[in-house]
């Protein structure tokens, strides 16, 4: 992220209850979606009215990939664990015949989406075992600077939507605490979850690699292990969000199948709440998929929120543009 978008984030996400811009949702078509937001906000901040939501249970949970920025081909995380495999190959003449590291050598996308979190995780530990904290948030920088979705022609780092940056502006302008849900390693999105969103990495959710602390030099540094491990066997649930909140969130925002649970979660309930999908179908500026699709599949959650009445962010008919026009 750069230039003016970076400068707009910074000024609205990082200073909480900055008041909005009369159209903070610039990229947002007018519309019953665009509508219901702008509606739901403000009725949860409306101090004395019946929707009342006190700051501190203003919390709005977001799922990255998929959601937040583009995940096709691969999410950003598996691309970067495919290079680093790949790159590591040689020392680990093993992994030619062993799963999930055969799949990530052929870069074969349904065998990884088959593998989940549990297989990301397991490639994410290996790949990185005996590295610093330090050196895995160094090695991750410096992969974003060069490394470019091959269908988009655009960085990693830059991938990010444009109408969903607003979004995450106008709901911290609003007091909203926001939440990311990381469908790998959280330490990979909390070292560039700052720049590309604006989300401090305190509040990424998502697997956990294992640690030690040793003593190098005189410096006491955690270092990374061949081990993790997965809340629940699925990070975008409501166990494992509301373990790491200690509340229930009044927002929910996923793309597939996977987020149903916490969608469902969220949407239930006497008290106000907003449940939304986005609903990839513009072929012309990223990608259209939904039912058969290998990541992101959406099939029963887009069902279930049409027969519920969430809210469906149509990206061609509700999103004016999908990308920051500045950025490449």
């Amino acid at each position: 992220m750069s230039g003016p978008l970076r400068t707009y984030v910074t000024a609205t996400l990082l200073i909480p209850g900055v008041a909005p811009a009369a159209d903070s949702l610039r990229s947002w078509n007018s519309g019953p979606v665009k509508t219901a937001i702008v509606q739901f906000v403000r009725d949860v901040s409306t101090e004395g009215g019946p929707h009342y939501v006190p700051p501190p249970e203003r919390i709005a949970v977001f799922r990255d990939d998929g959601t937040l920025c583009s995940e096709l081909p691969f999410p950003a995380q598996v691309a970067y664990v495919l290079d680093r495999v790949k790159s590591l190959a040689r020392k680990h003449p093993r992994w030619k015949s062993k799963e999930p590291f055969r799949s990530a050598l052929a870069r074969n996308p349904r065998s990884l989406a088959a593998a989940g979190t549990r297989g990301l995780l397991e490639l994410m530990a290996a790949a990185h075992a005996g590295m610093t904290t330090g050196e895995f948030e160094a090695a991750v920088q410096q992969w974003l600077t060069k490394a470019r979705n091959p269908r988009l022609h655009r960085l990693y780092s830059q991938s990010a939507f444009q109408p969903m940056i607003e979004l995450l502006a106008h709901l911290h302008a609003y007091d909203f605490k926001v939440f990311v849900v990381s469908n790998g390693d959280a330490a990979f999105l909390r070292s560039w979850s700052e720049q590309a969103y604006g989300i401090p990495p305190e509040r990424i959710i998502g697997g956990q690699i294992k640690t030690k602390l040793v003593l190098r030099k005189g410096e006491q540094l955690l270092v990374r292990l061949n081990s993790f491990e997965v809340p629940e066997g699925k990070l975008m649930s409501p166990g494992t969000i509301y373990r790491t909140i200690g509340r229930k969130p009044i927002a929910a925002f996923g793309n597939s199948d996977d987020d149903l649970d916490v969608l469902q979660w969220v949407a239930s309930g006497p008290n106000r709440s907003l449940a939304l999908i986005v609903h990839h179908t513009d072929s012309g500026n990223e990608f259209a998929y939904d039912r058969s699709a290998t990541f992101g599949r959406l099939d029963k959650a887009l069902a279930v929120a049409k027969k519920q009445g969430w809210l469906v962010a149509d990206m061609t008919k509700d999103w004016s543009n999908v990308f920051p026009k500045s950025s490449r």
